[in-house]
């Protein structure tokens, strides 16, 4: 502590580059702070600081750690009090640029595994950004001395120093009750639960906060049951969805997409009060929708659409522009390939032609003059052929309701099972159209990517950066990501980035192997060694990260317009 003092009144005043001076660990009373990266100006990218607190200042119950969720969740109530302590932090800490800045990793609704926090077997690490002050372009050593002497150990003081044992046991117990529903849903085939009394609406389009005075979820009788948690006096009770063909449909507004939302949100835990805590789907869920102008790269899209003019092969389809069929049949396929088990699907973001043709258009259209098999001619088939599920809202057309397993009708936000009378429509009414399936619904590919498909280098260096959510910046390539729903944190873009110059760095991609394998080595490494093993720098701060799933990554791979790829099947 006396040292970095001293230190920081020797270069007070000098160029701001003087502050690499600091760099290193510093001791203090109850801690140690690692200056890992130093800014080189006021208005960069801030500094990189990691807080080592060992376990005898701030003792660690080894219950928070005897599971990998448990861990998990106590690091994430610890982040959380973390950001609410520098939220409430007020000291004035003057300069120019970022001067100033103390920043975590801050936690959204949902519980991910993230960087910013660490629980290991001797001490916790959080892991900070700090703007180290400065007047000018020159050090300002005595806001410098303010920064780490008051503001950062108030901050320490009043998160990691403060919370109490039983907060952060509480959040260690929602991680038990979250496991006893994943394994009485895996138990029963059920591929979601929705629990009476949750709070589904947002606060708004650009919130995930739950909205006030909503109407909480109850289940349908026929879908309702009941089952002990842990930690719960009374049983849990909602709704269970079954595997198979499930239709969400209801008027305009009456809440048909918010429960789908719910379902797909439901991949990820979420915080105690979110109002979603107890709504859950099958892990391995993807929702995908038609994606007009993405990337597609060498995709058998045959199961749906062939047979095209110009006699372009859709066994191995690529374009720089897909339309609305073709980029969401890809998804479909790409879901798929990456090990998707049950597919959620919005009918307004759909592409009509994929979704449906009635028999008027098939008689105005004759099949041979129409290249796509819609989506109601194929679902049974995955359903049948391949063990996958469909989660489907679909307000235009009763056509679904012969293939439907379970038909949901949301009516003022209230659901009711309609299957009984769904079935009474579709045979009082029977459809004309003709069903253009085949047999088997398809080969699903298995495809490699080449090494040069990860084209990172921008100049003389590689760089792969993420810009917001929903944007990477491969080399000189930018990868779009605005349709993919299920990115739900900018950690997990950036987490994403290092990835990917992770690979390209290890030659990752230089031994010829399929997607699936690849991604089961990622998802390993994240297990066995953790995000930081894929960060640029060892044993240093990682970054804001957090921890994606599988199918995400894939769809990052796939919109690389650099891809180069080829089914190895």
């Amino acid at each position: 502590m006396k040292q970095l003092q001293q230190k920081l009144k020797q270069i007070d005043g000098k160029s701001y580059k003087g502050y690499k001076d600091i760099q290193g660990k510093h001791a203090f009373q109850n801690y140690d702070v690692f200056m890992d990266y130093v800014q080189g100006d006021p208005f960069a990218a801030p500094s990189k600081i990691r807080i080592r607190i060992p376990n005898e200042k701030r003792p660690i119950q080894k219950e928070w750690k005897e599971s990998r969720s448990r861990k998990i969740y106590a690091e994430d109530r610890i982040a959380r009090a973390v950001a609410k302590s520098i939220a409430k932090n007020h000291t004035d800490v003057k300069g120019t640029g970022k001067s100033g800045m103390v920043a975590v990793d801050r936690p959204g609704q949902e519980i991910l595994d993230r960087a910013a926090v660490n629980l290991n077997p001797e001490d916790m690490t959080v892991c900070l950004t700090i703007g180290l002050p400065a007047n000018g372009r020159r050090i300002n050593g005595r806001e410098a001395d303010k920064l780490f002497f008051k503001v950062i150990p108030e901050i320490i003081q009043h998160s990691v120093f403060s919370i109490k044992d039983e907060e952060i046991e509480e959040a260690c117990q929602l991680a038990d009750q979250h496991e006893a529903i994943q394994a009485e849903m895996k138990k029963n085939d059920w591929i979601s639960f929705v629990a009476d009394g949750a709070v589904l609406p947002r606060e708004s389009g650009i919130s995930e906060r739950p909205m006030k005075k909503a109407v909480p979820f109850q289940s349908p009788e026929e879908n309702r049951v009941s089952f002990s948690i842990p930690h719960r006096e009374e049983p849990l009770t909602g709704m269970a969805v079954n595997k198979g063909i499930v239709l969400i449909v209801g008027g305009g507004y009456h809440g048909k997409s918010t429960l789908l939302n719910a379902m797909e949100r439901g991949v990820y835990p979420h915080i105690k009060g979110d109002g979603r805590e107890y709504v859950l789907t099958d892990p391995a869920a993807v929702k995908v929708r038609a994606e007009d102008g993405r990337q597609v790269t060498s995709v058998d899209i045959s199961p749906f659409i062939k047979n095209l003019p110009h006699g372009t092969d859709t066994t191995q389809f690529s374009t720089e522009n897909a339309s609305g069929s073709t980029s969401q049949a890809a998804n479909v396929i790409e879901a798929l390939e990456a090990g998707a088990k049950t597919l959620l699907i919005d009918e307004d973001t759909s592409a009509t032609n994929f979704m449906i043709r009635d028999e008027r258009m098939q008689e105005l259209v004759v099949k041979e003059k129409e290249p796509i098999t819609p989506f109601i001619d194929k679902i049974k088939q995955m359903r049948d052929d391949l063990d996958v599920s469909t989660i489907l809202v679909m307000g235009g057309s009763g056509d679904y309701f012969q293939v439907a397993d379970d038909v949901l009708m949301m009516d003022q936000y209230v659901p009711y099972n309609v299957t009984g009378k769904a079935k009474d429509i579709a045979g009082k009414y029977p459809s004309s159209r003709a069903t253009t399936e085949d047999e088997k619904f398809g080969a699903v590919p298995a495809r490699a990517f080449a090494a040069s498909s990860l084209q990172t280098r921008k100049g003389k260096k590689e760089k792969v950066q993420a810009k917001g959510k929903t944007t990477i910046l491969m080399g000189q390539t930018e990868i779009d990501l605005d349709g993919v729903e299920q990115l739900v944190d900018p950690s997990q873009t950036r987490m994403i980035a290092d990835v990917i110059l992770h690979l390209d760095k290890k030659g990752s991609l230089k031994t010829e192997q399929s997607l699936n394998d690849l991604l089961d080595q990622i998802e390993k490494q994240f297990d066995e060694k953790g995000l930081a093993s894929f960060a640029p720098f060892k044993d240093q701060h990682p970054g804001e990260i957090a921890r994606p799933r599988r199918f995400e990554i894939a769809a990052t791979l796939n919109r690389i317009r650099t891809a180069k790829v080829k089914d190895i099947r």
